[in-house]
């Protein structure tokens, strides 16, 4: 640990950074005994202290399981602060709404060999574009649309073909974010959102076809639609360079102001501003644009991933079943009441889990409290999880997949093309050139059994279900 942040630890899997310092809350940090010690080969628990230390802050800070060294808050780190406290663009993260949704289907992946699974990876990345950069296919998405999305999110793209009417209700803040305003977005940001609509981007994002491998919660297993042996098709995307683009804006833009607001500035990644000023009210309705259009891409994924099982298999999608589960955001900000007060949320590489009975459940899962999707790395399992009330102390905030271990540059150098292959175990990717994928590999993250039973163990999270993966489709960087 670093000098001066040293741990104590209060029970099973949970620690405590004592306030210290211009620090004005504690931190807390969930952990297990496996995954304590690499929470000192990065800037983890500095970021999460230099956090502690903004104007507004309250409770504590928290650092999930899967919790590693970002850019200002470390990704899997949760920060709240009140409405007189700030925003901060760098507590919220690059990719802004970063999510996952899980589709399900009405096939048990028995049906499937490694030549279906092949023609449907095949299939799939013909409609949806992958890599850095990719414009979509989908020549009918225009300017008009782009912007009605930005304002509407996913909702507003169901209505103009791409999805089904129920998907919104499937999906967090039933798809769009209040608040959003274009007039908030550079040029530039406006000009990198164009045509992006529709693609997975690089780096961790995937679309990837799973089997259920055990379902470890009947009830609420039946609720979600999931059984044993069934193929599911798990999608990873964000705000592609619209989003990164507003991050970096902000950043920028807002390094200023804590001399101007008087305050002090802990690290350049936290800039922020109040976040009842013009500044902060500004980020705000920025970041919600690029929430909504996260929403709005991986609904017009879910559309083309539709089509595509159509077309492998000859028959309509809802034959197929293919409904939407959920969908989750992670980098995101967002006024919620907890204990009786309204507080803003930071989110950065954690979702939100609410327990059952919480009212802002979707009312299809008011009574199991909504999924919190898990993903693994490309080698390994995905969890479906849902929430308990002793997630109150953490927002209602859990991991948001295993995290990274090595950073991209030391995956390149440390995994050999041996090592890649013999992790992923049988399981089919997109990429011809297996270099392309070596910073992916499992071995850059985590275990993702041990970060989800890290918070499952004392109760903060429930497992419903486990999945394997069978087929991933990943793009290029």
């Amino acid at each position: 640990m670093s000098r001066g942040l040293d741990l104590e630890r209060e029970g099973q899997n949970r620690y405590r950074l004592r306030r210290s310092g211009s620090m004005k809350v504690d931190g807390l940090v969930y952990a297990s005994r496996a995954l304590l010690p690499l929470l000192g080969r990065d800037k983890s628990l500095q970021q999460l202290a230099n956090a502690a230390c903004l104007p507004g802050v309250v409770d504590h800070v928290c650092g999930m399981p899967d919790m590693h060294e970002g850019f200002g808050l470390p990704i899997g780190g949760v920060m709240a602060t009140s409405p007189d406290g700030v925003i901060s663009a760098g507590a919220v993260g690059m990719d802004i709404n970063c999510g996952v949704r899980l589709l399900t289907t009405r096939l048990a992946a028995s049906e499937l060999d490694v030549s279906a699974l092949r023609k449907l990876i095949d299939r799939i990345e013909e409609y949806v574009p992958t890599g850095i950069g990719k414009k979509s296919r989908h020549k009918g998405i225009n300017r008009d649309i782009f912007e009605e999305v930005a304002h509407t999110g996913s909702p507003g793209i169901i209505e103009r073909g791409y999805g089904w009417p129920e998907d919104a209700d499937h999906t967090e803040e039933s798809g769009c974010l209040a608040g959003a305003d274009l007039a908030a977005v550079s040029s530039k940001a406006y000009g990198r959102g164009q045509g992006q609509l529709g693609t997975l981007g690089g780096g961790n994002h995937f679309i990837e076809l799973q089997l259920v491998e055990e379902v470890f919660e009947t009830t609420a297993g039946r609720v979600f639609d999931l059984w044993p042996g069934q193929l599911t098709v798990m999608i990873h995307s964000g705000s592609r360079g619209f989003g990164h683009q507003i991050c970096t804006d902000f950043s920028k833009s807002h390094l200023p102001l804590a001399k101007k607001y008087g305050f002090e500035l802990p690290d350049k990644g936290l800039a922020c501003a109040p976040s009842d000023s013009r500044e902060g009210r500004e980020y705000y309705a920025a970041m919600a644009c690029a929430v909504n259009f996260a929403f709005a891409n991986r609904q017009v994924i879910t559309h083309d991933v539709r089509q595509a099982f159509g077309d492998v298999f000859h028959c309509s999608p809802e034959k197929l079943g293919l409904k939407l589960l959920y969908d989750v955001a992670h980098n995101i900000a967002k006024w919620e009441v907890r204990g009786g007060r309204k507080v803003l949320v930071h989110r950065k590489g954690a979702t939100r889990a609410l327990p059952p009975g919480h009212p802002d459940n979707p009312a299809v899962y008011r009574e199991t409290g909504h999924p919190a999707l898990n993903p693994g790395s490309m080698g390994t399992a995905s969890y479906v999880l849902a929430g308990t009330e002793k997630s109150a102390e953490s927002f209602y905030s859990v991991n948001h997949g295993a995290g990274r271990l090595l950073s991209r540059t030391a995956a390149i150098k440390e995994i050999t093309k041996e090592m890649f292959e013999s992790s992923l175990c049988g399981v089919l990717y997109n990429s011809r050139n297996y270099r392309e994928l070596l910073d992916e590999a499992p071995g850059a993250y985590k275990d993702i059994d041990e970060v989800v039973n890290t918070l499952a163990a004392i109760g903060m999270t429930r497992k419903v279900a486990r999945l394997r993966p069978l087929a991933v489709i990943k793009g290029k960087d």
